[in-house]
């Protein structure tokens, strides 16, 4: 009897320790997050832009879970940071642009001097695509699609580069190509290329690319389940990785896909980033 009473109270607890584990989870995955710091060296940075701040926010996936109210919280959060650049690597949304222009108007919102620049991700090719990229410019948001944009201070000069996602091309529409994406860069300029998968890290690496900044794995959600993240995606999953002299940054997601709406120790972040030359 005693052995038996023994076994319900196990049962009871682990039943209330997995309903705790499921909130805290919950929550975790729909707040708006903390800023994380991040300092990323480059070795022929330009003196000028010694301390440059960017702020990448990925995988927003705007929709009734993260609506106009979370979204207009983000951009306030993002706001009070003061960065010089904003870019948004991908899955800026879940939704016609029907269903969620009311959710992600908040976006048009976001400012920063040297601008504010986004990426496809794979959603954006699930929901209007064109439409979406459309969409965006009108809010102040510019995709870079196979092209990249010069940043100067005086004489000195930044490339920001980004690439459609890799599965455009499954949808009839322009896949990745950095070369064509750095025609016409400055030689000598450090390169920050946008790529909504880390998975093409390697190749990227080989064409002149100081800085990828990454998102679309959502850090894995939980600890421990990077196995399962890191084999499709080249066995990137969260945080700064060397590959062959280039640096990759893999974001955690600023929000994540509703349809696993939790995180355990991978939580999401506004990544503050800021360049330094090496020491």
């Amino acid at each position: 009897m005693m052995k038996r009473k023994g076994y319900i109270v196990l049962r009871y607890l682990a039943a209330l320790l997995a309903m705790a584990l499921a909130a805290v989870g919950v929550q975790q995955a729909i707040r708006v997050p903390p800023v994380k710091e991040v300092t990323i060296r480059i070795d022929h940075l330009p003196r000028e832009f010694e301390g440059y701040q960017l702020l990448q926010l990925t995988d927003l996936h705007i929709t009734r879970l993260f609506n106009a109210a979370w979204s207009a919280e983000m951009v306030r959060r993002a706001m009070s940071l003061n960065v010089d650049l904003i870019v948004i690597t991908g899955d800026v949304i879940d939704g016609t642009v029907q269903n969620r222009i009311k959710d992600v108007e908040p976006l048009g919102n976001l400012r920063a001097p040297d601008g504010v620049y986004a990426i496809t991700g794979n959603h954006e090719y699930f929901f209007e695509q064109q439409r979406w990229t459309e969409h965006l410019a009108l809010l102040g948001l510019p995709t870079l699609h196979n092209s990249h944009i010069i940043i100067k201070r005086g004489a000195a000069e930044l490339v920001i580069a980004g690439l459609p996602d890799i599965s455009a091309s499954r949808r009839n529409a322009d896949g990745p190509d950095l070369a064509m994406a750095l025609k016409g860069a400055p030689k000598n300029a450090p390169v920050i290329l946008l790529d909504h998968q880390p998975r093409n890290a390697r190749q990227n690496a080989q064409q002149q690319v100081d800085i990828q900044l990454s998102g679309h794995t959502h850090g894995g959600l939980i600890a421990g389940f990077d196995r399962l993240f890191a084999k499709p995606n080249g066995g990137f999953v969260s945080g700064l990785y060397q590959v062959d002299g280039m640096q990759l940054y893999v974001n955690n997601g600023t929000a994540l896909w509703p349809g696993m709406a939790i995180r355990l120790g991978r939580p999401s972040e506004l990544t503050r980033i800021t360049l330094r030359g090496r020491e």
